[in-house]
C-alpha cells in the first residue's frame, strides 16, 4: 500500500483505497504534510455505522459483463471472453463510448433505492461517482460529453439519490477513482513514469473539489492510488484543503478499517449471465458482517444495479434479510466496540463485541451439543446473567473450567431466530 490510504481509514477487502469521512465543524487548521494530516480524528458517527451499502453503478451496466472492468479488459488487456462477447454480438468499430447512450436509467427511483438501503439497516450508502473509465455520474464541468447529463439518463443520478438517501436520514458518500486509464492526459504523464502532473492538475483536483463542494458527500471513498504515489495526486494539498474545510472535532481514536465486498463473488458492478452460486448467501454475509464488526471494522456491502437503474431481486432480498436480522441483533453490531477477545478459544464460529454495558456473542452456528455451548473465551466470575436477543428470559449458565457452558432454550417452528444467534451477557 502506497502512503495515501493511511489517513482515516482502510479496506480489509478486495479494494485498497482511501476513505476520507467529512463533518461540518471546523476549529483546527491542517498542514500539507502527514505529521500534520494524521491527528485527524475519526467522526463517531462512522465508528458507530458498522454497516454501509456500495453501488458500482455506469456505463459498465450496459454491457453487464465480465465485470466493471469491462472497458479495460476489452481495449487494453484484450481479454478473449471479452473480444469474444464483443465480436459475437457488435458490430466492427463498435466502441465503449457507444455504449453510454443505451446507460438509460428510465426505472431509476432513488426514494425506493434510499429506503430499501434503510431497510437493510446501513446506516450509509456510497455510490461510484466516478470509475476507472471517467464518466461521471454527476453532470461534471470536467468531464465534457461524458457524464450523465451530456450522454445517457441525461439526469444527475448521484445528486438524486444524494437527496433521497438523506431524506430517509442515513449519510451518503461518494466513490471516485483518481485515475482514467485512457484519458491523454492522465497517458501523457503515465509515459513520463508520473514526473509529469498535467492529469492531476486540470483533471483529478478540480474533479475532486468540484464533487465535495457541490454534493458535500459525509464520505469520500478514493481509489487508484495503488497506479502511482502521493506526490504525483498531490494527496497533502488536497487533503489539508477538504480537512481545513470540513471537520469533525473529537478524540483521537485508533486506525479504523472498512471491509468492502460484493454480494457478487466476482464482480461489482451487474452481471448479467451471472449464475446463482456466485452471490453470497446469508450466512456467508452476516459471518462477514460479525468477523469485521468483531475486529473493530464496519462492512461496506456492494450491489450491482442494472443499466435501467433496477435493484435486481436477489440483491433486495439480501438485504431485507440482513434488515429483518439487525432488527433483531442490531445492538450487537451497532456503537459496539472490540471487546478484550475477538474470537473464541473454544468455539471458533462464535465472536465477541462489546458495549459498556454489556458483551455480546454471536454465534454462527447454533449449538449441537443439547443445545449447550462452551464459551472458552468468558469468565464465568464476570458473568451476571445471559439472555438470547429475541427470546425472553434468561439463559441457564455453568462454570466448566476457566469458561463458561450456556444453555440454549428450544426454539419453536416460524421463529424469526436464523442465520446467527446472539447472547446478551451481562458482566459484573
Amino acid at each position: 500500500m502506497k502512503r495515501l490510504q493511511s489517513l482515516i481509514l482502510f479496506s480489509i477487502g478486495l479494494f485498497v483505497n482511501t476513505i476520507y469521512c467529512l463533518d461540518n465543524e471546523i476549529d483546527v487548521k491542517y498542514e500539507p504534510n502527514w505529521e500534520s494530516l494524521d491527528n485527524r480524528p475519526l467522526p463517531q458517527w462512522y465508528d458507530e455505522a458498522k454497516v454501509g451499502i456500495f453501488i458500482h453503478w455506469g456505463v459498465f451496466s450496459v454491457p453487464a459483463f465480465d465485470s466493471e472492468w469491462f472497458c479495460y479488459n476489452w481495449a487494453a488487456k484484450k481479454q478473449k471472453n471479452v473480444v469474444d462477447f464483443m465480436t459475437r454480438n457488435y458490430r466492427p468499430g463498435f466502441t465503449y463510448a457507444d455504449f453510454a447512450k443505451e446507460f438509460t436509467a428510465e426505472f431509476f427511483d432513488p426514494d425506493k433505492w434510499a429506503q430499501l438501503f434503510k431497510d437493510s439497516g446501513a446506516k450509509y450508502v456510497v455510490l461510484t461517482s466516478k470509475h476507472h473509465e471517467g464518466y461521471t455520474m454527476w453532470p461534471s464541468k470536467t468531464s465534457w460529453n461524458w457524464n450523465v447529463m451530456d450522454v445517457g439518463p441525461r439526469r444527475d443520478l448521484l445528486g438524486d439519490l444524494a437527496i433521497s438517501v438523506r431524506k430517509t436520514g442515513l449519510k451518503f458518500g461518494a466513490y471516485h477513482s483518481l485515475l482514467e486509464f485512457f484519458n491523454p492526459l492522465f497517458l501523457a504523464d503515465q509515459s513520463t513514469g508520473y514526473k509529469t502532473q498535467e492529469f492531476v492538475k486540470a483533471k483529478v483536483l478540480p474533479e475532486m473539489k468540484e464533487l465535495v463542494n457541490t454534493y458535500k458527500p459525509d464520505v469520500l471513498w478514493s481509489d487508484g492510488e495503488w497506479v502511482a504515489d502521493d506526490k504525483y495526486w498531490s494527496a497533502t494539498d488536497f487533503l489539508a484543503w477538504l480537512y481545513n474545510e470540513r471537520y469533525n472535532p473529537g478524540v483521537i481514536q485508533n486506525r479504523k478499517f472498512e471491509n468492502a465486498m460484493s454480494l457478487d463473488r466476482n464482480s461489482w458492478g451487474f452481471r448479467r449471465d451471472v449464475q446463482l452460486d456466485a452471490y453470497l448467501n446469508m450466512w456467508d454475509l452476516i459471518e462477514q458482517l460479525t468477523k469485521t464488526v468483531s475486529c473493530g471494522g464496519n462492512l461496506l456491502i456492494n450491489i450491482g444495479p442494472t443499466a435501467d437503474g433496477r435493484i435486481n431481486l436477489l440483491f433486495e432480498e439480501r438485504l431485507r434479510d440482513l434488515g429483518s436480522w439487525l432488527k433483531v441483533n442490531g445492538e450487537a453490531i451497532y456503537s459496539t466496540k472490540p471487546w478484550k477477545h475477538q474470537n473464541d478459544t473454544i468455539t471458533p464460529f462464535a465472536w465477541y463485541t462489546s458495549t459498556d454495558k454489556a458483551v455480546y456473542l454471536i454465534s454462527l452456528r447454533w449449538p449441537d451439543n443439547n443445545n449447550e455451548q462452551e464459551l472458552g473465551a468468558l469468565d464465568p466470575t464476570i458473568v451476571s446473567k445471559i439472555e438470547l436477543l429475541g427470546v425472553s428470559g434468561e439463559l441457564k449458565f455453568s462454570p466448566k473450567g476457566k469458561g463458561t457452558v450456556v444453555t440454549y432454550p428450544p426454539l419453536t417452528p416460524g421463529t424469526a431466530l436464523k442465520h446467527a444467534f446472539v447472547l446478551k451477557i451481562y458482566t459484573k
